[in-house]
């Protein structure tokens, strides 16, 4: 499932769902890097 995270107040990362991590924080992964950030919520349709 792909997922998208927020690294900071700009940076936003989309990549395969790795797992949960703490406080909310969620990790992907792209390519062969990991990267760990708060979800970024679906925006309404």
């Amino acid at each position: 499932m792909v997922k998208t995270i927020q690294l900071g107040s700009c940076v936003q990362v989309q990549g395969l769902f790795v797992r949960k991590g703490a406080q909310g924080r969620i990790v992907v992964r792209v390519g062969d890097r990991l990267f760990e950030g708060f979800p970024v919520s679906a925006s309404a349709k």
